[in-house]
């Protein structure tokens, strides 16, 4: 347990983090770099990063209210970390939220040093900047995605070499199409022509050549 966080421990506080989001729990676990709280009213543990943590403080409830988080945490680890939760969180089925107005819902598959592969039956294969994830939510055990039963779910992603850092893993997708963010911009969809010394150049649709910080972009997937 950080000792910056002690007297929080077992409070119920709220957590402000970038962008405007809030959130409301119990403070149950921290590290140096990741606190886990539970949401008492959504029944759910929310693994958040501090880079992305504003504050912290402590709020009252009235006294009539009971919470009682469960005794066991959908994801353990012997000392808690960011990326000893992201490796123990491997398999299981989990929304995470990094960008936009909505969360994405899938399986971790691979850690590598500065991002993750995320398998979505939405959006497929997505590489996952670690730098710019909000928080992660387990689902409960045995949860299915969208409730689909096991035989109609598609099978898992077909394995390939993948480069230990995010930067050399997308210059493995030079000359390809591109989708970034979720593509809810049209110059965040394009052709990737090239990528060096922490750039990119991307062509969209237009014809535009668009060069981008690869330090701003959170998440790649292929059309």
């Amino acid at each position: 347990m950080n000792i910056d966080l002690l007297d929080l421990r077992d409070k119920y506080i709220e957590v402000d983090i970038s962008g405007g989001s809030f959130h409301k729990g119990i403070l149950i676990d921290s590290g140096l770099d990741i606190v886990v709280i539970y949401d008492c009213r959504n029944n759910t543990f929310l693994y958040i990063p501090f880079v992305h943590i504003q504050q912290l403080k402590e709020v009252l409830i009235s006294e009539d209210t009971i919470y009682d988080p469960p005794s066991e945490k959908p994801i353990t680890s012997d000392s808690i970390s960011y990326r000893k939760i992201l490796m123990s969180a491997k398999g299981l089925f989990v929304e995470v939220y990094v960008t936009g107005n909505k969360s994405i819902h899938g399986y971790l598959t691979s850690i590598m040093n500065d991002y993750f592969v995320f398998h979505s039956h939405a959006y497929k294969t997505m590489y996952i900047s670690m730098n710019h994830v909000k928080w992660l939510i387990p689902y409960p055990p045995n949860t299915t995605p969208y409730s689909l039963e096991n035989q109609k779910l598609p099978g898992k992603p077909v394995s390939a070499t993948l480069s230990r850092s995010f930067e050399e893993q997308l210059k493995k997708l030079e000359n390809q199409l591109i989708i970034i963010d979720g593509g809810y911009h049209e110059e965040k969809i394009g052709f990737l022509q090239k990528v060096h010394n922490n750039k990119m150049i991307l062509i969209t649709a237009k014809g535009e050549k668009i060069y981008r910080n690869l330090e701003h972009i959170k998440t790649i997937q292929l059309p």
